[in-house]
């Protein structure tokens, strides 16, 4: 018998579009689930989605399952059956495990023993018989963030189900949902081709849907915008941004897309271009258009899943949406214009930032010193510093202006235009559209010093005054983005903001406890150095560092984020360039640490040691010199180096000493030559990490 295909096609109203990406993503994994599920073999399983469907089509379905016969060796037959044949415990688990009747057990003999085996065999069954539940399963068994009823059903989806398609070739699959049932007629696009169209076959699906205005897949409608859109550049000149997030989007509203570009009143162009591109892709989804220098131009394409004939019409009511948000932010921008930014921060203190933390007006006072704190340990000079503490005082001012209010993503910047309109230095002005910076993984750091300095006082108080008030993350709950906030210090610790942290989460608890927030200080303060170290420890994780090598470090009980890279990175390094010498050496270490006594202290006798003693002894001695002073310069790579020169001494030791002498003072010195050679290795990293991953 030959093979066929299975097409299912699940026809909705238009579904969310970031949802639907989700779905489209999960779609083809829940198909081949249920069908391994089912034992149904089956070939490549293709997943197209648009707005109104979804779609799995499954190659080489054979129309009935493979008979099996699945034999299974179970207990011997002296456990399995008591002295009158009838089945124990034993002989009835397992042939409950097995899917069997306890008398359906067979007795073989193996090499004089005698077993119990429980054969099991599957018939061959009618593929077509299985798919009608088999599909039906496959509905409801979709996660939705957010489901609906409709009518008076009760069964639920992302939107209201209005046809089912099922096809195993061309036979038609009789599945079942929602009072509809499968048929083999698909839908086209709404507008350009509604539809009904009969489906012959599986195999013609796509084909049809294709033939009638609908782009099928993802991929094909990002390509198709992608490529008009190239078109509209090399015809104007201009220059487009087409954002992720905001392609993703548009891609799943459209079900055949077609690129068209439209224009507002040059007036508009003198509202901060980022407002302008905010109320474009935020608000509207449309694409901007740049021209060659960068700058805004008042051209913008729409992508529409109209009819192109009526393009004209399309475009003119794009152009009165967009001139209405552009109104609107004109508006609000020049309103806001009429007051210095310093006049909104007293505003700040009608808004709640955390309703144990008190308002963003308490939180602006708690940046402002905190920044003072980083400024004086970082080194910034007056002038930089004063910047520093105006931009922390400024830099959430605009949140409580009208344009930050109707058009949020603009926060910082916005308060970068108005700082610069009042007559703020140009470094606090761009300090106050930095601080909120880096936003993500990968994304910038702030530009300059003040920035760095007053984004961290912003991040590092938010995350010191939410553990402080027990609403720190939990497992994979993190509504506050703490854990974006730590990496984010640490990716300005690691781009030149030379600061203690361990000392600015001090200064950050001190803070808080002077505005009045009671919090138990040491537990919130060891919770907070662990979330960072928890966050560096990802970190070098993420960056390729050997998880071993990451806790040598750790175990010397280093709390600063950049000491613990420095090392890990330094020792990573030098154990990649010489390994075989490190792993050794991590292995003597481990021996050393293991035979010593710690409460022998390290008082050598010389006159008790041999020359084999003297010798490492005289290697110690050297290697506790040299380390303290690499450590003191911060060359962990030169400590590293030092540590590595212990390697010979102390093979020769264990070569050529009998540790454990009968003589008790020699076997004392044995002991407090081991307790030095392990101290040398304390402030840099526990070798014995390494040893016990190998």
């Amino acid at each position: 018998m030959a093979n066929k295909t299975l097409a299912f096609e699940i026809g909705t109203e238009e579904m969310p579009a970031f949802d639907l990406h989700a779905t489209t993503t999960k779609l083809g994994g829940l198909a081949c689930a249920a069908l391994d599920a089912a034992k149904i073999p089956h070939g490549d399983v293709s997943v197209y989605t648009t707005p109104r469907r979804l779609i799995v089509v499954v190659a080489e379905v054979p129309e009935a399952t493979e008979a099996a016969v699945e034999v299974f060796r179970g207990p011997a037959a002296k456990i399995a059956f008591d002295e009158n044949g009838e089945p124990t415990k034993a002989a009835i688990g397992f042939a409950r495990g097995k899917g069997v009747a306890p008398e359906s057990l067979e007795r073989r003999d193996e090499n004089g023993v005698e077993y119990v085996y429980a054969v099991k065999e599957t018939p061959s069954v009618d593929v077509a018989s299985l798919l009608p539940e088999l599909l039906g399963n496959l509905i409801t068994s979709i996660q939705w963030p957010k489901s609906q009823r409709w009518g008076s059903r009760r069964e639920q989806f992302s939107r209201p189900v209005r046809w089912l398609l099922a096809l195993l070739g061309d036979v038609v699959v009789p599945v079942e949902f929602a009072g509809l049932t499968a048929g083999n007629v698909t839908y086209g696009h709404r507008f350009l081709a509604p539809g009904p169209f009969e489906v012959a076959d599986a195999d013609a699906l796509v084909d049809v849907l294709r033939g009638n205005y609908v782009v099928p897949s993802e991929a094909e409608r990002e390509a198709s915008i992608r490529e008009q859109v190239k078109v509209i550049e090399e015809k104007t000149g201009l220059v487009s941004e087409l954002p992720a997030k905001t392609m993703e989007e548009v891609v799943n509203l459209t079900e055949y897309p077609t690129v068209m570009v439209g224009a507002f009143d040059e007036l508009f162009l003198a509202v901060p271009k980022e407002i302008t591109v905010d109320a474009m892709l935020v608000h509207q989804r449309y694409f901007p258009l740049f021209n060659a220098d960068g700058t805004l131009s008042n051209k913008f394409l729409i992508t529409s899943n109209g009819n192109p004939e009526f393009s004209e019409n399309i475009i003119d009511g794009n152009q009165r949406v967009v001139a209405a948000r552009l109104y609107d932010a004109k508006f609000f921008s020049d309103e806001d214009l009429k007051q210095p930014l310093e006049a909104y921060v007293e505003k700040l203190g009608e808004v709640v930032f955390q309703e144990s933390l008190g308002t963003t007006r308490a939180k602006a006072n708690r940046i402002v010193e905190l920044a003072a704190h980083l400024a004086a340990d970082t080194g910034l000079g007056e002038t930089d510093t004063a910047d520093a503490k105006r931009a922390a005082f400024l830099c959430k001012a605009d949140l409580v202006t009208g344009a930050v209010v109707e058009f949020t993503s603009v926060q910082g910047i916005m308060g970068r235009y108005y700082a610069k309109a009042a007559g703020e230095t140009d470094q606090v002005a761009e300090a106050i559209a930095d601080h909120y910076r880096p936003r993500f993984a990968g994304d910038d750091t702030p530009a300059s010093m003040v920035g760095k300095v007053v984004a961290c006082a912003d991040k590092l108080d938010t995350i010191c005054g939410l553990f402080a008030v027990g609403q720190g993350p939990t497992g994979s709950s993190d509504p506050f983005a703490l854990r974006r906030s730590a990496i984010g210090i640490l990716a300005m610790l690691e781009d030149g903001l030379n600061v203690s942290l361990i000392d600015a989460i001090d200064a950050a608890l001190d803070i808080l406890e002077k505005d009045g927030i009671a919090f138990d200080r040491s537990a919130v303060r060891a919770e907070v150095i662990e979330f960072f170290i928890t966050r560096t420890r990802v970190m070098l994780r993420d960056s390729g560092c050997e998880a071993d090598t990451i806790e040598a470090v750790l175990a010397t009980g280093v709390e600063e984020p950049m000491v613990i890279v420095a090392r890990a990175r330094a020792l990573e390094s030098a154990r990649s360039e010489n390994k075989e010498t490190f792993d050794d050496l991590a292995t003597a270490y481990a021996r050393a640490n293991n035979l010593r006594d710690a409460e022998a202290g390290v008082d050598v006798d010389e006159s008790k040691l041999n020359e084999h003693g003297k010798t490492l002894s005289s290697a110690v001695a050297e290697a506790e010199s040299s380390v303290t002073q690499a450590l003191a310069a911060d060359d962990y790579a030169a400590a590293l180096a030092d540590l590595a020169a212990l390697r010979a001494p102390i093979d020769d030791f264990f070569s050529n000493v009998m540790v454990m002498d009968e003589d008790e003072d020699v076997r004392a010195s044995n002991m407090k030559l081991l307790n030095r050679f392990v101290a040398v290795f304390a402030n840099v990293a526990d070798f014995g990490k390494m040893a016990k991953s190998k």
